[in-house]
């Protein structure tokens, strides 16, 4: 992913893609208009197009100095470094490991992660589009092994000081986070640390495990086991739209708890995640600050559609609950991912969906942290920069933290000399740009 997005960033180069030859990818290089000659899934595909040879020569010596780098990466160990294990049991032996992370494609995701909590592991799985029917039967046998899964397309957890996934730098605090949502996790803690107040765990369970099927399985056993945790002094919850009767499910279960918690189960007439990390903050006892925003002068009224355009599913739902109308289109969902990478690692997709709109209020999410972009306003800024100039609105939402390492304050001006109204508020972001069609939050 890292490789296509450094391609893809030349001048130059309008189509980049370095992945496995599998039949998924092969099929998306064709789409393109490549011609893929034979190959298998365990062959390296890479496919570039660009505007001139002097481009595409310049995108070859940057796929050659990338795999140097991945190369030097793989040898760094030494000539009598050990052998690695080659199973995620053999790794548990070998490391006294408590917890595996899985990043594979979706359709090898079950069996390392069934491999994992077999071995008596915790696991939490980065990887997207797993079966529904795979997800219920991990979490089965992990009830069984008394562990714990994470996930699937569980992109955020924050795990004793330790950031997995789209991770933020967070100060350590006394706040425990379960999330059945990746980038709602993120704006809440990144709220809570512009507030001063720290993390002591983040663990994330999946977007889907508070839907009917799935049955919060995950969501229960991480409110059980942050409970237990002394550092933990207050607990939050985070969904996407539950399933109303596990909705019902886990807030009985919560009343059992000895450990006070803060939901923001989202849904009309829900808390927001903005008045959910204000609610943490005054069960702590620790004032509510006014939250960051660089909006553009006030006077500024288009009117006209507006057109939510996320890279995160929660921030996405959230923006559409308050603002009561527009298109929103979440391009982190299953559909705009599969083969490729997600959209906070390569914004290709929402950058030509951004190139298409004409006028009225664009309103997106930008999330900074750990294995994203690691400079999103340097590709976002120009295109929000034309967006204005045909005629249109543009109001983000900047999830991150000052010390993440691309630098809130800086990609916060970048995106207002541009011309966007820049929020660290999901919920202000979405207010203000309803407020600017002319209607009402």
């Amino acid at each position: 992913m890292r490789v296509s997005q450094a391609l893809g960033s030349r001048p130059g180069v309008t189509v980049a893609m370095v992945a496995m030859a599998t039949e998924l990818n092969v099929g998306m290089a064709r789409e393109v208009g490549f011609e893929v000659p034979a190959a298998g899934p365990s062959d390296l595909l890479v496919a570039v197009r660009a505007e001139s040879e002097e481009a595409l020569g310049g995108a070859a010596e940057e796929l050659e100095r990338q795999f140097a780098l991945l190369g030097r990466a793989a040898t760094s160990g030494g000539a009598g470094a050990e052998a690695a294990p080659r199973t995620t049991r053999a790794a548990a032996r070998a490391w006294d490991a408590t917890l595996a992370l899985v990043s594979v494609p979706g359709e090898h995701a079950f069996a390392e992660a069934m491999d994992a909590v077999e071995a008596g592991l915790s696991v939490m799985i980065f990887s997207d589009n797993v079966s529904l029917e795979h997800e219920i039967l991990l979490k089965e046998r992990a009830a069984e092994h008394g562990v714990l899964v994470m996930g699937p397309d569980c992109g955020t957890a924050v795990v004793g000081g330790a950031g997995l996934g789209f991770a933020n730098v967070l100060r350590p605090g006394p706040v425990g986070v379960v999330a059945a949502s990746g980038t709602g996790a993120q704006q809440v803690t990144c709220l809570l640390d512009h507030a001063g107040t720290g993390v002591s765990h983040v663990l994330g369970v999946g977007g889907r495990d508070l839907s009917a099927a799935v049955g919060a399985r995950s969501t229960l056993v991480a409110l059980r086991a942050l409970d237990a945790d002394p550092a933990t002094e207050l607990i939050v919850l985070i969904s996407k739209p539950p399933a109303p009767e596990v909705a019902a499910t886990v807030r009985r279960a919560v009343e059992d708890l000895s450990t006070p918690v803060v939901t923001a189960l989202l849904g009309p007439g829900q808390d927001d995640l903005t008045a959910a990390a204000e609610k943490a903050l005054g069960a702590l006892g620790r004032p509510v600050p006014e939250w960051p925003s660089w909006p553009m002068p006030a006077g500024e009224r288009p009117g006209g559609p507006l057109c939510g355009l996320y890279s995160g599913g929660t921030l996405c739902a959230e923006a559409e609950i308050i603002a009561g109308g527009g298109s929103f289109t979440d391009f982190g969902d299953d559909e705009y991912t599969r083969g490729r990478a997600h959209p906070m690692i390569d914004p290709s997709t929402r950058l030509a969906a951004l190139g298409e709109v004409a006028g009225g209020v664009v309103l997106l999410d930008v999330v900074l942290g750990h294995a994203a972009d690691p400079d999103p306003s340097a590709r976002l800024a120009p295109a929000v920069r034309r967006a204005r100039e045909r005629g249109a609105a543009v109001v983000v939402a900047l999830v991150g933290t000052d010390t993440d390492p691309q630098g809130l304050g800086r990609q916060a001006q970048a995106l207002h000399e541009a011309g966007a109204s820049v929020f660290v508020s999901n919920a202000a972001a979405a207010r203000h740009a309803a407020s600017l069609t002319g209607g009402t939050p």
